[in-house]
């Protein structure tokens, strides 16, 4: 039997696939990655998380300016909008980011085969046209758009999250299909720089997933800041004519519909996992019936030496969950023990402000038992109140019995980041009263969350 060329073959470069490739080299055992991009990083840093962010963060920028946010703290400045640098500054970040992941593939001798990998057996894929055999094969082929019946997207006037990122001018009426975090954060960059946006969910709430008290607030701060919503609604066909689309609509319950017009038309239903023209067959593998690779708490699947990590197993499709499964996923291949703890996963919305939670939402943590809930509110935090930033709150949900903290939520404006000491404190089975007595620097966003941790046990100080 011929030796294998690799102990570790990757397939995909993405989060979770370039880390398990880099920390499987780091273990000193011989890796290769398989990438049909022109870059590394997958979606995440080409076309997703990344470019989004640069996008979000200059689009505040012209909004604060052009709203009258930088008047009111005495800088007078005229908004005039450069559609091309800012799409400019995009792809610089992302440029750098992904020749920093090739710039660490060779520090640490990790093989890039460029081309698509389809399994010709248990321990071997096709490559280019070469057959590749590895001890161990980590699948990480990610996810992509998922379709919609009825709507074509062509990339000009129907666009998925790609598009929605290359627009070449800012749209006169934006809608968005689906009322998630990718429809969301695409919808306010085109709002700011002076879209009409139109959000059109399935559903009778927006951020499927997340705690019932900021899914409310949620649509409550988008429609101050302008957006227009129709919940409960489908659509049924997006028809364009040159540069325009018309979308029909019905309610979801059924019933009479409607028509909208719109020059763009962004599909954000939501992503699937990335199977086809892997022959997974040739592996002895099958797919579940939600489309992923079905994996054991090691993210082994049910063929030996081969692996699944990120949006193509089960649970969140996060790039932070697919970058920690791929650090556990080569641990355990070289023999150590790597584990993900699912139950702290956290989830951000980087709008402004941003919506950030840990662990169980109330609703979910109710269900598993007797609960105690402290809240308190951003215009009631010193450090928002200087930056005019008053919309929010932090809300830390707490086992009645022993104190144990089960969820945090916060919108905030830096939400994001305050969650990651939430998920720090849980990581370590923290009580709420820890957190209450865990001295915050005055005056920051993060003293919310003691004073939401004081309020599950005792009363907050300054509500």
């Amino acid at each position: 039997m011929a030796e294998y060329d690799y102990d570790v073959l990757v397939i995909g470069a993405g989060p979770g696939g370039y880390v398990a490739a880099i920390r499987a080299a780091q273990l000193g055992l011989k890796t290769a990655c398989v990438e049909s991009r022109e870059t590394l990083g997958g979606t995440c840093l080409n076309v997703g998380c990344i470019p989004s962010k640069a996008m979000l963060h200059a689009s505040e920028f012209f909004d604060a300016a052009a709203n009258g946010t930088m008047a009111k703290m005495g800088i007078k400045v005229t908004a005039e909008l450069d559609l091309d640098t800012m799409h400019g500054q995009r792809r610089d970040a992302v440029k750098q980011l992904t020749g920093g992941i090739e710039y660490l593939f060779k520090k640490n001798k990790v093989e890039w085969l460029k081309g698509r990998a389809s399994f010709t057996g248990k321990d071997s894929v096709e490559v280019a046209g070469k057959t590749v055999r590895a001890k161990n094969i980590v699948i990480a082929t990610g996810s992509s758009v998922t379709p919609l019946p009825g709507v074509t997207v062509d990339q000009k006037v129907v666009v998925d999250s790609t598009g929605a990122l290359e627009l070449a001018k800012v749209p006169q009426h934006l809608v968005v299909i689906g009322g998630g975090v990718i429809g969301l954060e695409l919808g306010s960059v085109w709002r700011r720089l002076g879209a009409k946006v139109t959000v059109v969910e399935y559903l009778d709430q927006i951020l499927p997933g997340f705690d019932g008290d900021v899914r409310k607030e949620a649509q409550k701060i988008f429609k101050k800041q302008g957006m227009e919503f129709k919940l409960s609604t489908k659509v049924t066909g997006v028809t364009v004519a040159g540069d325009s689309a018309t979308l029909t609509l019905e309610p979801a319950a059924g019933g009479a519909g409607e028509t909208i017009e719109a020059d763009a038309v962004l599909l954000a239903i939501g992503r699937k996992p990335n199977t086809d023209g892997l022959n997974l067959e040739a592996a002895g593998l099958s797919v579940n019936a939600r489309g992923q690779v079905d994996i054991d708490h090691d993210f082994a699947t049910s063929v030996p030496g081969i692996w699944a990590i990120g949006d193509v197993a089960p649970g969140l499709m996060l790039a932070h969950k697919a970058e920690d499964e791929g650090i556990a996923v080569a641990e355990n291949i070289a023999g150590l023990t790597g584990i993900v703890n699912h139950d702290v996963i956290p989830s951000v919305v980087y709008t402004m402000p941003e919506f950030a939670g840990v662990g169980l939402t109330e609703e979910a943590a109710k269900a598993k038992g007797e609960v105690k809930v402290g809240k308190f509110p951003m215009m009631a935090n010193s450090r928002a109140k200087t930056n005019h930033e008053p919309d929010g709150f932090v809300k830390i949900i707490a086992d009645a019995k022993t104190d144990r903290v089960v969820g945090v939520w916060a919108i905030a404006s830096v939400a994001g980041t305050m969650i990651a000491q939430a998920a720090q404190a849980m990581e370590f089975g923290a009580t709420s009263e820890d957190i209450a007595y865990t001295c915050h620097a005055h005056p920051t966003h993060s003293e919310a969350l003691k004073e939401a941790a004081m309020a599950v046990t005792g009363k907050p100080i300054h509500i």
